[in-house]
């Protein structure tokens, strides 16, 4: 993440917050003259095409935005086109390709590499289509009019935060002995997870507090290629059975419940006492084993409010209208600050599981148990 000076902000603010179809300087027409315009004076036809495009299924929360998004855009009037691009980049591509040439006036890409999309984000938005960023950053392209997603730089404070106070909670008094998972290097969530956790893990770490036995600290040392389970359990196993012998693990960095879990059960084939483990996304069986004491904390974004969020956006560009803005200055892709719609995470704990969940009617149930 990077923030710009104030003066950049200003200057470039108001220019940002006017979302068109299609900006005249990528050499597309204007609103009026897109394909699909309403009539009525409206940004485009009240029934018009939606384009979105998501990643692999790799957690619970992606497989719930597709049935979300398909109800959603449909009660709303819009023709909806979702699809997940199980096969990799070049399927995503394909399918955004395809958005463009059906006539879609929004195309919503949760990315699965957010790095290379940009030639077919430039023809959408070429096209007169507006290019929404759903969930991950799209970057080095000019071609995405807006960003909407849940704070991920607070994210990553939120879990290192909670990883503090679960190692003072359960571990007694420190020095404690860590280890660091992030997420996907291909994926643009990862970073702003991992540096949110490091601003708060960094200074225990120079002052002694936590010690990462095996060394590993960078970012590139500890990334888990495509978030997979599997991959990150071979890593703790590598980890666990070279650096700790008779030596306790307190504690895993964890940027999400799938490699939380997958920490957890590396450790206890390695016979070892059950650390306290971070995660992200609130997937059923994270929180059962919160409320049963193993995995000591999750990160709550609510599935249900995001994709609501980003049809709000979808309805104001439909209108004519400026989409909502809260944040100009925090996601730069490497070519623009990219205007955001940030919503606010909620950590989760055995202690609070009850609470945080009371109105989602999957997840409450299982705090009862």
């Amino acid at each position: 993440m990077k923030k710009l000076t104030a003066a950049l902000v200003a200057a470039g603010a108001a220019g940002a917050l006017l979302l068109s179809g299609c900006s005249s300087e990528r050499g597309g027409s204007s609103t009026e003259e897109t394909a699909g315009t309403s009539e009525s004076g409206g940004g485009f036809a009240a029934d018009a095409t939606i384009g979105v495009a998501l990643p692999q299924k790799t957690s619970e929360n992606w497989v719930l935005a597709e049935q979300l998004f398909v109800d959603g855009l449909t009660e709303a009037g819009f023709n909806p086109i979702v699809q997940f691009a199980n096969s990799g980049v070049t399927e995503q591509q394909n399918q955004i390709q395809a958005m463009t040439e059906q006539g879609a006036s929004v195309i919503v890409v949760g990315a699965i590499d957010g790095s290379q999309l940009g030639s077919q984000l430039e023809a959408a938005a070429d096209s007169g289509a507006s290019v929404i960023a759903y969930d991950r950053l799209v970057k080095n392209t000019d071609a995405v009019d807006m960003y909407v997603a849940f704070d991920n730089f607070q994210v990553g404070v939120l879990q290192g935060e909670a990883l503090l106070q679960g190692l003072a909670e359960r571990k007694g008094e420190g020095p404690y002995n860590i280890e660091l998972i992030a997420g996907s290097p291909d994926d643009a969530n990862s970073t702003p997870f991992f540096e949110g956790a490091m601003s708060v893990l960094q200074p225990k770490i120079d002052d002694g507090t936590l010690v990462v036995v095996s060394g590993q600290t960078s970012f590139e040392q500890v990334a888990t290629q495509g978030w997979k389970a599997e991959n990150a359990q071979r890593r703790m196993d590598t980890i666990l059975s070279g650096s700790y012998g008779s030596a306790e693990l307190h504690g895993v960095l964890s940027p999400n419940d799938t490699l939380g879990r997958a920490a957890l059960t590396s450790v206890a084939q390695a016979g070892k006492d059950t650390p306290v483990v971070t995660g992200q996304d609130s997937e059923v069986e994270s929180v059962k084993s919160i409320v049963a004491g193993e995995q000591y904390s999750t990160i709550y974004k609510d599935t249900r409010e995001l994709v609501a969020q980003t049809i709000k956006e979808i309805q104001a560009l439909q209108k004519g209208e400026e989409p909502e803005i809260n944040d100009t200055e925090s996601y730069d892709n490497g070519v623009k600050v990219v205007p955001s719609f940030l919503l606010t995470p909620l950590i989760v704990t055995q202690e609070n599981a009850a609470e945080v969940y009371a109105d989602d009617e999957t997840l409450f149930p299982l705090t009862q148990e």
